[in-house]
């Protein structure tokens, strides 16, 4: 395994001079290292023009576009783009240190960009303008490379890479769009996930279901799950679970059945008085007036 630690090691080892000791773009049809896989210890952004298995190894499915495929990596992150290929055939890497955002506006914020924590599998897959677009965001890095470093270098460099970082989030946008058809087949597995947790008797002992929980059980990296179901439903797993508890509820008040004392412990909910009091909040109306009102 390579282990890049610096930006000048990376572009040392794929053949590309240093302009800048914290970021640097490369041409990837000039690199062709012989590890079987690849560690960088600074965020990587690569651009991808041509790969194995016409992008397979990234998750594009027909209803993707298919002119080029972005990945993004955080700093430790290990890389390997398939069995056969460490890196794409074609396209180009976007390294930059962290120190590099070092009192900038990206520092700050870095983190709001999440699809630095999907997996490769859930790459972008950009239309001929949107590539068009990134290109053009890397032409400026190349060329503010192309200046002598001075005390506005960092700043400007930062700031172009928020900008692709921006278009990125745009398009991601699109892509949960244009993705409408497969993303509701996965809310609806996470129906089904949701329900069997209800039904498991977990809540009566606190254990709640986490994102990662059902990440894991859909085949997704937690990240990208969060930013599907916010996209989707406008809400956190959080929220949106306080919901689905209360139509649970909903449906064994009309039962008539199960006391709100039993069902708030079936649910969850700490006691009866909290259950009574989220219930009143939403609904309008406590628990027992709720059952009455529709028998």
């Amino acid at each position: 395994m390579l282990d890049f630690k610096t930006v000048y090691e990376c572009n040392r080892c794929l053949g590309c001079k240093t302009l800048h000791p914290q970021v640097s773009i490369i041409n990837l049809a000039d690199s062709r290292p012989e590890q079987d896989t690849i560690k960088f210890e600074f965020y990587a952004v690569l651009l991808i023009e041509e790969c194995p298995n016409n992008c397979c190894c990234c998750g594009r499915k027909y209803y993707d576009y298919s002119n080029a495929t972005m990945v993004f990596l955080t700093p430790g992150e290990i890389f390997q783009m398939s069995e056969n290929n460490t890196l794409p055939n074609k396209g180009y890497l976007l390294a930059f240190h962290p120190d590099l955002l070092f009192q900038t506006s990206l520092k700050k914020h870095i983190k709001n960009y999440t699809f630095f924590s999907y997996r490769k599998e859930e790459a972008l897959h950009l239309s001929q303008r949107e590539t068009a677009q990134i290109t053009c965001c890397f032409e400026n890095i190349e060329d503010e490379l192309q200046h002598p470093i001075d005390t506005h270098s960092s700043t400007i460099l930062s700031r172009y890479i928020e900008l692709l970082l921006d278009y990125c989030t745009r398009y991601y946008e699109r892509q949960f769009i244009t993705r409408e058809n497969k993303n509701r087949v996965i809310l609806e597995e996470m129906e089904s996930i949701l329900n069997q947790y209800i039904e498991s008797g977990k809540l009566q002992n606190g254990l709640f279901p986490t994102p990662t929980f059902c990440a894991e059980k859909l085949g997704l990296s937690t990240a990208y799950f969060n930013d599907l179901l916010k996209f989707e439903t406008g809400n956190t797993l959080q929220e949106y679970f306080q919901l689905k508890r209360l139509k649970a509820a909903k449906k064994m008040l009309l039962k008539g059945k199960d006391s709100p004392s039993f069902i708030a412990q079936q649910l969850g909910y700490p006691n009866v008085q909290y259950f009574s009091l989220i219930f009143k909040k939403i609904m309008g109306m406590s628990p027992t007036e709720y059952r009455y009102s529709h028998n």
